[in-house]
């Protein structure tokens, strides 16, 4: 539906020459209403019949802590190299076993810090902390806590203009509302996160949400990592997710230039059923995609625990370690043996079973502070997360 420009373009300073032109967004919902039938009203039905079988995922692992804890981090991964970031999934995995050589540091540190920052906001929806701006600013303190980006106002709101694409403002391909304007647009868009006006179901809401975040852009640096970061808040803090099981960032990393176009649809054309149709396919790929992995995962530590058990004498101490590496997959001989309680000569000889049975790889060819990495594991978390050339 064509409803015609969703906000207004300002008149701004004038910088350098060149007229600035900030669109500052109308209040959530649309006017008039979205209109949910025929194909978007099928997709929406297959997005939540697919986040109740992720929602379900649970009883696919053994220990649904050991999934959560490699998604979360091949989130904060795809996240940030949407960004621009280099690192991978095992660059941050060394880096939080302080055994990174060569890898690109404020890289990694802006990943490790996307971590805490998911890890903060969860934990604040869990305790029953509303979503807020409070909480924006929150997990926004910790995403830019270290590192690159720790200059550009941590948790606060933006006092300065900024823009999207482009060398400069007069240029750019899209300004935001100029920042005299952002607090009264969060405070809008913060009514709408909790149904004022009108109540709006979750994955509509998330739809639409982070179009919004996005728009305004709060922050000076951040803001698609928050605004990725605030649907997955969203379907945990209304029940939809037991577990933040739910990232988009690699649906949108694919489909990165069909994204920006429909980010721009809605500003210009108020499309916002083009859009959530768009949406709501990603969460339906998305969620049947970790389901999948899930399943892969059970499968692999289903097969490779009998491949161990049929060692003999050997078999208690090498499941052991086995067990770490499903919950770190990437251990040093040393990290391995503190962690499963055993002695050094003992988790050496396991590894070497696990070698020999080609479960685990030694990653550096060294002698001492060797590193061994689960490989079938890894690779099937890595789908998707090899840096951009």
């Amino acid at each position: 539906m064509n409803r015609g420009p969703t906000g207004t373009l300002l008149v701004g300073p004038s910088t350098g020459g060149e007229r600035v032109r900030p669109f500052l967004p109308r209040p959530l919902p649309p006017e008039p209403g979205l209109s949910v039938d025929g194909e978007l009203r099928e997709e929406i039905d297959r997005a939540l019949l697919a986040l109740g079988r992720l929602d379900s995922v649970s009883t696919l692992l053994p220990d649904t802590a050991l999934f959560l804890y490699m998604y979360v981090r091949k989130e904060a991964v795809l996240s940030s190299q949407i960004e621009g970031t280099q690192s991978s999934l095992s660059d941050l995995l060394l880096f939080e076993i302080d055994e990174a050589p060569g890898v690109p540091f404020d890289d990694v540190r802006e990943v490790s810090n996307y971590v805490r920052a998911l890890e903060h906001g969860v934990r604040r929806v869990r305790e029953g902390f509303p979503i807020s701006n409070r909480l924006f600013r929150e997990i926004h303190a910790q995403l830019l806590a270290k590192g690159r980006g720790s200059e550009k106002q941590p948790g606060e709101f933006r006092t300065s203009q900024n823009w999207i694409g482009g060398e400069r403002p007069g240029v750019a391909t899209f300004v935001p509302p100029p920042p005299d304007k952002v607090p009264e647009c969060m405070a809008e868009l913060e009514k709408f996160l909790h149904d004022v006006p009108v109540r709006t179901p979750t994955l509509i809401k998330a739809a639409l949400g982070h179009v919004q975040f996005e728009t305004i852009h709060p922050f000076l640096d951040g803001n698609g990592r928050l605004g990725r970061l605030l649907i997955t808040l969203l379907l945990v803090a209304e029940g939809v997710l037991r577990e933040p099981l739910l990232y988009l960032s690699l649906y949108f990393k694919t489909n990165r230039q069909t994204y920006y176009e429909l980010l721009q649809r809605v500003r210009t054309d108020g499309d916002w059923e083009a859009w959530t149709l768009f949406f709501m396919r990603g969460v339906r790929e998305t969620a049947e995609q970790a389901v999948a992995a899930a399943q892969e995962l059970a499968a692999l530590f289903g097969s490779d625990r009998a491949r161990i058990q049929a060692l003999g004498r050997t078999a208690g101490s090498t499941l052991r370690v086995h067990h770490e590496l499903q919950q770190r997959p990437i251990l040093t001989i040393a990290g391995a043996a503190q962690r499963a309680g055993l002695t050094v000569p003992t988790v050496t000889v396991a590894m070497k079973h696990l070698e020999a049975a080609g479960i685990v790889r030694e990653l550096t060819g060294k002698r001492r502070n060797r590193l061994f990495g689960y490989e079938r594991y890894l690779e099937i978390l890595n789908r998707g997360t090899e840096p951009p050339p």
